[in-house]
């Protein structure tokens, strides 16, 4: 159970199944293009059905920024390779503990060798503010936690001069 006593939500619920795959000699233009069209922040690439790693847009935008030819070079040279991945029954609490401490940004979603989908950061995140309506007065105090104003600013003092 998660907090409260409520059922902890698993990455499974929250997955996109509809994923970007591609081959490891593709080239990256193509591998971008297709996240483009698709609307998604990352490509698996797949070595027949094995999961051998994951081009994210920031490997894209770091490829596109070494002045290589992305028609020519292939994803696995800038891939991630082995990408670390979660169960569907995972938590989500623990798969944003696992792509905090590490960066990520997409997680695989892998069941046995099988790979099921991706969870990305924005996923995570609007499963803990998205809530079910509830009656007016019985909101509970987690139901979307708001940081509080910053402090006013103090306008800085010239330097001195010498």
């Amino acid at each position: 159970m998660g907090e409260g006593g409520r059922r902890a939500v698993t990455v499974g619920e929250l997955m996109n199944t509809s994923v970007v795959s591609a081959a490891p000699d593709s080239p990256v233009a193509e591998a971008a293009d297709a996240m483009v069209r698709e609307k998604v922040g990352s490509a698996f690439v797949m070595q027949g059905r094995f999961l051998a790693g994951i081009l994210t847009e920031r490997d894209v935008l770091r490829a596109a920024a070494s002045g290589t030819d992305l028609t020519k070079v292939p994803v696995s040279a800038w891939m991630t390779p082995d990408p670390q991945s979660a169960t569907p029954d995972t938590s989500v609490e623990e798969a944003s503990q696992i792509m905090f401490l590490h960066g990520f940004r997409h997680l695989p979603i892998v069941e046995g060798r099988n790979v099921c989908g991706v969870v990305s950061l924005r996923d995570l995140f609007a499963a803990r503010i998205i809530r079910p309506a509830q009656p007016p007065g019985t909101r509970s105090a987690s139901a979307l936690r708001l940081l509080p104003p910053p402090p006013p600013r103090r306008p800085r003092a010239p330097p001195s001069p010498p």
